[in-house]
C-alpha cells in the first residue's frame, strides 16, 4: 500500500516544520485513551438498543398479556444484555406499549434520558413492520441510505428491533406493527445536525454496536463524513468546512449563494471530510475558522485534537514579520499564550487583514496540497463572534 497523504497516520505528532517550509499535510492519530482520566467513563446504549428493548418488552405483553418489568435483548455482536422498562401496558388486547428511558452513559449526548416508546399491534400479515411516530424524524434526502419519507431508523437498529420482536411473539404466522416513538424527541432534535441532513421532526433511532462509547471520536468522524456523502448526493460540488456554531455564522454570510447542506461542522476532523470530498468528486472546499485552528492546518496538521497538535505561534510570529510587522510585534506574537491572543496582538498593531490573509494562504496550500491539486480550495478566518470574515484567500470582491 502506498503512503499518499490520504492514508498516512503518524502514531504521535513529529515535530513543526519550519515557519518558510512548506509542510506536508499529517494526520497524527488519537492515543488510545483519547484523555488521562482518574477512572473510566461509562458506556451507555443507543437509540436503536433501547428501541429494540422497548419493542421486546411490548411484543412481550401481547404475547402474555401481562407488563414485563425487564427484558434481554442481542447486541450486533451477540451480547446480551437486559433492559427495565420505565412502563409496559397493554392498551387493548391487541395492542401494548413500552417505553425505555435511555442512558447515554457518560456521554454528552443530546438524547439522553429520552423516553423511548414501542407501541406494538397485531396485523393480519406475518413479518413485523416497523415505522416511526412522534418525535422520529422523517427522511427528506438522499445520501443516508435511508427510503424517502421513511423513518429515520438505520438499518442496525431496525434488524435489533425485529430479531427482538421475534423473541417474544411468532411473527411468522401472525405479525406485528411496531411503531417507535420518542417524546420530545423534535425537541432533542434541535441540538443535533439531523434537519441539515434532511431528517426532519424528530431523532434518529441510531446505533452500529449497540453502545456509546463517551466522547466518541468514531462517531463524530463518521457524522462528518456522513454529512460530506449527503452534500454530495444533493449534486452540490462545493463544501464549506466550519469548526463550530460560530464560524459557520461567518461561512454563511461568506457564501450566501449555497444551501445549508453544504455546510459541515468539522471538528478536528478535517482530513476525513477531505477524503470523502476526494471519493465523491467535489470541486471546491472551503474551509471556516478562527485563528488556532488555523494555525494548526497552517502547520500541516489535518487532525486538530488539542492531545495530538499545538498552535505554533512561531508561525504567526514568522508571518508577522512577513507582512512587515516590527521585531517587537514579532517577538511579542512568538510568545503569545494562544492563537487568539496573537490575533489581539495583529488587531493592534493595524496588521490583522495582510497577516490573516497570509495565515489563510497557508491552510489553502495545505489542503492543496492533500488534495493533491484535485481540490480547488479557499480558507477564510472570522473574528472572535463568527459574525466577520477578517481574512481570506484568495480574496473575493
Amino acid at each position: 500500500m502506498t503512503d499518499s497523504p490520504r492514508s498516512r497516520r503518524e502514531p504521535e505528532p513529529g515535530p513543526e516544520p519550519g515557519a518558510d517550509e512548506e509542510p506536508q499535510p499529517r494526520e497524527p492519530d488519537l492515543p488510545r485513551t483519547m484523555k488521562v482520566r482518574q477512572k473510566a467513563l461509562r458506556t451507555g446504549w443507543t437509540t436503536g438498543t433501547c428501541a429494540s428493548a422497548a419493542a421486546k418488552a411490548a411484543a412481550e405483553a401481547l404475547a402474555t398479556g401481562s407488563p414485563a418489568d425487564s427484558v434481554e435483548v442481542a447486541l450486533p455482536s451477540g451480547r446480551r444484555v437486559s433492559f427495565a422498562t420505565d412502563r409496559c401496558s397493554l392498551l387493548a388486547p391487541d395492542r401494548a406499549e413500552a417505553a425505555v428511558v435511555k442512558d447515554a452513559g457518560d456521554d454528552p449526548d443530546a438524547t439522553d434520558g429520552a423516553h423511548v416508546t414501542a407501541t406494538v399491534t397485531r396485523r393480519g400479515e406475518p413479518g413485523v413492520e416497523l415505522d416511526g411516530g412522534i418525535g422520529v424524524g422523517v427522511v427528506t434526502r438522499p445520501g443516508l441510505g435511508l427510503e424517502l419519507g421513511g423513518p429515520a431508523i438505520n438499518p442496525v437498529p431496525a434488524q435489533m428491533i425485529e430479531q427482538a420482536v421475534g423473541e417474544a411473539a411468532d411473527t411468522e404466522s401472525r405479525g406485528l406493527r411496531v411503531v417507535i416513538s420518542v417524546p420530545e424527541g423534535e425537541k432533542m432534535a434541535r441540538k443535533t445536525t439531523n434537519a441539515r441532513l434532511g431528517i426532519i421532526g424528530g431523532i434518529s433511532i441510531l446505533g452500529t454496536t449497540g453502545v456509546v462509547r463517551p466522547f466518541s471520536t468514531a462517531s463524530w468522524r463518521a457524522s462528518v463524513e456522513q454529512a460530506v456523502s449527503v452534500m454530495a448526493a444533493q449534486g452540490e460540488d462545493t463544501l464549506v468546512l466550519c469548526t463550530g456554531g460560530r464560524t459557520e455564522k461567518g461561512a454563511a454570510l461568506r457564501h450566501p449563494d449555497l444551501p445549508q447542506v453544504c455546510f459541515v461542522e468539522v471538528g478536528d476532523f478535517t482530513g476525513a471530510a477531505l477524503r470523502r470530498a476526494l471519493e465523491y468528486g467535489l470541486r471546491r472546499v472551503v474551509f471556516v475558522g478562527m485563528a488556532g485552528k488555523l494555525t494548526k492546518l497552517a502547520s500541516g496538521v489535518l487532525m486538530t485534537h488539542y492531545t495530538r497538535s499545538k498552535v505554533s505561534t512561531e508561525l504567526l510570529g514568522e508571518i508577522t514579520r512577513r507582512v512587515g510587522g516590527t521585531e517587537d510585534a514579532a517577538a511579542e506574537v512568538d510568545a503569545a499564550n494562544t492563537g487568539r491572543h496573537a490575533y489581539e496582538i495583529w488587531e493592534r498593531e493595524g496588521l490583522l487583514p495582510t497577516a490573516g490573509a497570509e495565515l489563510c494562504r497557508r491552510v489553502a496550500g495545505v489542503l492543496t496540497r492533500f488534495s493533491e491539486d484535485t481540490l480547488e480550495v479557499e480558507a477564510a478566518m472570522v473574528d472572535f463572534t463568527g459574525q466577520q470574515v477578517v481574512a481570506a484567500h484568495p480574496e473575493r470582491p
